[in-house]
This record gives C-alpha cells, sequence and structure tokens, in this order.
C-alpha cells in the first residue's frame, strides 16, 4: 500500500512539474543597439530578455521628433523583428536569433520577439 502511494505521489509531483510554465513568454538574453543622447554622443542600450509577442518600442527613440535607434544586435534565443517606426509600423527587418545584427544603416524604432 505505502508502495503506491508513494509511485502515485511521485507521479503527481512529476506531472505538476511538467504542467508550470517556463519563463511566461520572454525570449532569453541581450538585444542591443545604438543611438544618440540629447547631448549627441552615440550610446548603446540593451533590452535583456525581452518579453515575446508584444511589440516594444525603443524608449530612447520613441518620440518621432529623435533620431532612430541603428546598428541592432539580437543575443537572445529568439527570432527578432525590427521596425523603423514606434508601435511595430513601417518597414520591417528581420535578425536571426543568437547573434543575427545589421549596420549603422538599418534604423529602427521598435522590435518584436518570436
Amino acid at each position: 500500500m505505502r508502495l503506491r502511494t508513494s509511485v502515485a505521489a511521485a507521479v503527481g509531483a512529476l506531472a505538476l512539474v511538467i504542467a508550470l510554465p517556463a519563463s511566461a513568454g520572454a525570449a532569453q538574453g541581450d538585444f542591443t543597439y545604438q543611438h544618440g543622447t540629447e547631448a549627441g554622443v552615440s550610446e548603446t542600450s540593451a533590452l535583456t530578455d525581452p518579453q515575446s509577442g508584444e511589440c516594444i518600442t525603443l524608449p530612447e527613440v520613441e518620440n518621432e521628433t529623435s533620431e532612430p535607434a541603428h546598428s541592432p544586435r539580437n543575443n537572445t534565443d529568439a527570432t527578432a523583428i525590427v521596425f523603423e517606426g514606434a508601435e511595430c509600423e513601417g518597414p520591417q527587418f528581420t535578425l536571426r536569433p543568437g547573434g543575427g545584427h545589421a549596420s549603422e544603416r538599418l534604423l529602427v524604432r521598435s522590435v518584436v520577439f518570436s
């Protein structure tokens, strides 16, 4: 009887562990980009473990009067789709996971991770 109870408890615990969600849909790693500051200095910023499936407007360049960011590098484990406009609008470009990058010619204001 005790063996049956122990096995049932172990199977129940295993089922519970398997049923728990992972990291709630976050891409793992860093997404970096370069942008100018108000003082005109070039700076690199990063999104760490960004949420997947949600449009992220880059906070440093969300205002359309500022220069867009450039030189994105995707060091996450998810595909990144970058957009020229805020709110994931305008022309887009896909960066592969694990190091996909683009030059300073690619201007970006927002990104979404798959």
